[in-house]
């Protein structure tokens, strides 16, 4: 199965990747803001039922209520929330309070269209880059939301990981029979990994939403990527963490997400494992 759609214009469909993404970028942010809110108004709706309360149901989800901004609760229009452009044309700032948009905002959503044409232009306008592209908007959600919370979610690491099993069901990136044994032995890794720090040190050095993380990036990358992509996230992860500490930007008391370094890792693994592979055996 394969197929490309710009195939004779290949500009063209870099460029209605980039526009694509932003506007997928721009619903990324709306991900990153709402899923763990919505979670913890789960988990506070499920403790007051538990002790008997009544509970008025209350919309918040993806869709509802509109977004507004977070200083004056004014509704924006879909005018001011083009990606970038809006951004720049309010000059970074709220059009009916002049409140200060965090930069955060365009830059997901810039990274997001980068990130997905670049991987659109590595593999083609066909179903193996739109998948990889569908792969990078949940690790971009995923990275996001860790950094902020700590918290890898259930409903974005569990689809992630059957999305793989399902692309590879056509063999677009890796065996059906490897994705398998990529998702089970990712799981197992992790969870060998903390229970053995958990029985030496008495402490939780990650969360079981890192594991499911990496059994999702077997599923898409494969077995035989696995060591590559905790290796590199390892290295990275190390990396920066030395210099947080080193800048005074981290305390070295406090926890650091591990799934941002996952993310990371498996994007660049999906992306070019191969070549690295290649290359490190070649330098043996």
């Amino acid at each position: 199965m394969y197929f490309d759609l710009f195939a004779d214009q290949p500009i063209t469909g870099l460029a209605v990747s980039f526009i694509v993404s932003l506007c997928i970028g721009s619903f990324l942010n709306v991900v990153i803001h709402r899923v763990p809110r919505m979670m913890e108004l789960e988990w506070q709706t499920q403790v007051r039922e538990a002790n008997g309360e009544e509970i008025e149901p209350e919309t918040y989800n993806l869709a509802k209520p509109a977004s507004s901004c977070p200083s004056c609760q004014q509704v924006i229009h879909w005018y001011h929330n083009i990606p970038l452009l809006s951004y720049a044309l309010l000059r970074g700032r709220c059009a009916s309070c002049s409140w200060s948009i965090p930069l955060r905002y365009p830059v997901v959503e810039l990274f997001t269209a980068i990130a997905s044409t670049y991987g659109i232009y590595h593999f083609g306008f066909n179903e193996i880059g739109i998948a990889f592209a569908l792969l990078t908007w949940f690790l971009i959600s995923l990275l996001m939301i860790d950094l902020d919370h700590q918290l890898l979610p259930d409903r974005l690491t569990l689809p992630l990981l059957w999305a793989g099993l399902l692309v590879n069901s056509y063999s677009l990136f890796t065996s059906l029979h490897l994705a398998v044994f990529g998702a089970v032995a990712g799981y197992l890794l992790l969870w060998s990994v903390y229970w053995g720090f958990k029985l030496l040190t008495g402490k939780e050095g990650m969360g079981y939403g890192d594991f499911k993380l990496l059994a999702a990036l077997g599923a898409w990358a494969g077995a035989p990527m696995l060591p590559l992509i905790v290796t590199l996230s390892a290295l990275v992860g190390a990396v920066i963490g030395i210099l947080m500490i080193a800048t005074g930007r981290q305390n070295k008391d406090n926890p650091i997400p591990f799934g941002p370094f996952l993310a990371i890792a498996g994007w660049i693994a999906v992306l070019w494992g191969d070549q690295i592979t290649n290359a490190y055996l070649q330098l043996l």
